[in-house]
């Protein structure tokens, strides 16, 4: 069994603050070794539920030389390759006859009200992202690229809404391990680092051992629209141009393709 693991920050226990997440602040190192924790439970769940090829994608961009490269290298669960430096939403090649995909560390899409550190791939660049007219955020997106590959998401952690959120897109069967409830968007009630990484090595191996509760992969009647709303106006000049994708106004791009990643790969691996 090989399986890909796409990993983020903002939705780690205990990570409630961006000086968390963001490379050179204050509280990043903490960030850092709260991050490689919860990684490294998920690892340990999957040698325990029988994957025999495990894959860890980086996929925080912390900003500078630590964007896709904030695990903590000399720390990490032996059993598994892990992917630095390569550009989020990016890295396929292992989707291919991969059997699922799991997404510790995630967080809510852009605009949830009790989301913590909540955004969509960028808080600088973009506001909301909808597939075919549905909003979705950074793990939908995600899990629409799997998708694309026949290869299903089938767990994810991170904070209430977040599970809410992936498990109302993939599907009821989907396993969620909640590790912090919101106060606000900066604030969150959270369990022990240590119980946190406790649950989520038992949820990744039970999953694992399941497979006949998996959710389907993430599919979407085509042609797939993508439809980005952007930051502001300025944003829209890098696609002025671009094959696939239609600037419909300043604030707005589109990009259509027979699949969800044609569409992907028209507007950002290309880009």
């Amino acid at each position: 069994m090989r399986v890909l693991f796409w990993c983020d920050m903002e939705g780690i226990g205990g990570i409630v603050k961006w000086d968390q997440v963001m490379a050179g602040k204050s509280q990043y190192e903490e960030g850092r070794q709260l991050y490689t924790a919860e990684i490294n439970a998920a690892v340990r769940g999957a040698k325990k539920g029988g994957a025999k090829e495990i894959i860890v994608v980086d996929g925080h961009g912390a900003g500078g030389d630590h964007s896709f490269n904030s695990l903590i290298k000399d720390q990490l669960e032996p059993g598994a390759e892990y992917v630095f430096g390569y550009r989020w939403g990016c890295y396929i090649e292992p989707l291919l006859g991969a059997d699922a995909m799991l997404l510790p560390g995630a967080h809510a899409m852009a605009g949830t009200e009790n989301g913590i550190l909540s955004h969509t791939m960028s808080t600088e660049n973009f506001r909301m992202a909808l597939i075919n007219g549905r909003a979705v955020g950074e793990s939908g997106i995600v899990a629409a690229i799997a998708g694309s590959f026949d290869v299903p998401v089938i767990f994810v952690s991170g904070d209430e809404a977040t599970c809410l959120e992936v498990k109302s897109l993939v599907g009821p069967t989907l396993h969620t391990v909640a590790v912090k409830k919101s106060l606000s968007r900066y604030a969150a009630r959270c369990l022990a680092p240590v119980e946190a990484c406790h649950l989520i090595e038992i949820g990744v191996e039970k999953v694992l051992r399941d497979r006949t509760n998996w959710p389907k992969p993430l599919k979407f009647v085509s042609p797939v629209e993508l439809k980005v709303e952007l930051a502001d106006p300025d944003k829209s000049n890098a696609f002025k141009g671009k094959i696939g994708c239609e600037v419909l106004n300043p604030m707005t791009v589109t990009s259509k393709g027979e699949n969800f990643w044609q569409a992907w790969d028209q507007f950002w691996y290309r880009s």
